[in-house]
């Protein structure tokens, strides 16, 4: 159907993009703050499962949790097990979407041995530096990037698996988010994902809550 807009209409959809976007600086803002306060503080009190309570609750193998670097692990703020069914192989590529302070990446570059690349990809620069030097206590190497789920910056097609941990939900993009992860996956990959999903529509007032949105 065809119609007409006024001045007006288009200064309401200007202002709505305007809020939009002021919205999501300050959720921005929030989510590297509280996942920062976790790396940082894995002892205090979180509304969500977090460090090795969260990770055995969520099935990882007690064998892995005693292999990796303790910070890795006091640091763990994932919603559910990603290597559940990612099947990794030795010689892999392996991208880790929203890596924070490198369990999942480290568990991977296992699987996936010294022939294998774990690639991780985080908001916050600091837990790239923090990722990589996790890994490197445990004799293995990963590469970390800072970039946005929503612009992965790596090519087509370029990584046999990728994996994500609890940071879809983060995203005010979902949908781009998963486009940039099938756009990276090479043709016969696989995407193995744990996150949070509700059965039913959120109120306003959490939506635009930024600590419930961060969690």
């Amino acid at each position: 159907m065809l119609g007409t807009f006024s001045p007006d209409s288009f200064g309401g959809m200007t202002d709505t993009v305007d809020a939009q976007a002021s919205l999501e600086a300050v959720l921005k803002d929030e989510i590297l703050r509280m996942y920062q306060e976790v790396a940082d503080n894995p002892d205090g009190e979180f509304h969500f499962y977090h460090g090795r309570e969260g990770a055995e609750r969520f099935g990882y193998a007690s064998e892995w949790l005693d292999r990796a670097p303790p910070g890795a692990v006091d640091s763990f703020a994932g919603v559910g097990n990603p290597h559940e069914r990612a099947d990794m192989r030795p010689g892999e590529t392996v991208l880790d979407l929203g890596s924070g302070a490198g369990l999942d990446s480290i568990i991977a570059s296992w699987a996936v041995g010294s022939t294998g690349k774990v690639i991780g990809v985080d908001l916050n620069p600091s837990m790239c530096l923090k990722a990589q030097a996790h890994a490197a206590a445990t004799g293995t190497t990963m590469e970390c990037h800072e970039g946005r789920m929503e612009e992965i910056p790596l090519p087509d097609a370029s990584v046999d698996v990728v994996i994500s941990n609890g940071v879809i939900n983060l995203s005010f993009q979902k949908r781009r988010a998963v486009e940039e992860m099938y756009r990276v996956v090479k043709p016969g990959g696989r995407i193995s994902i744990t996150d949070i999903v509700s059965a039913k529509q959120l109120s306003q007032s959490i939506v635009n809550d930024p600590k419930l949105w961060a969690s």
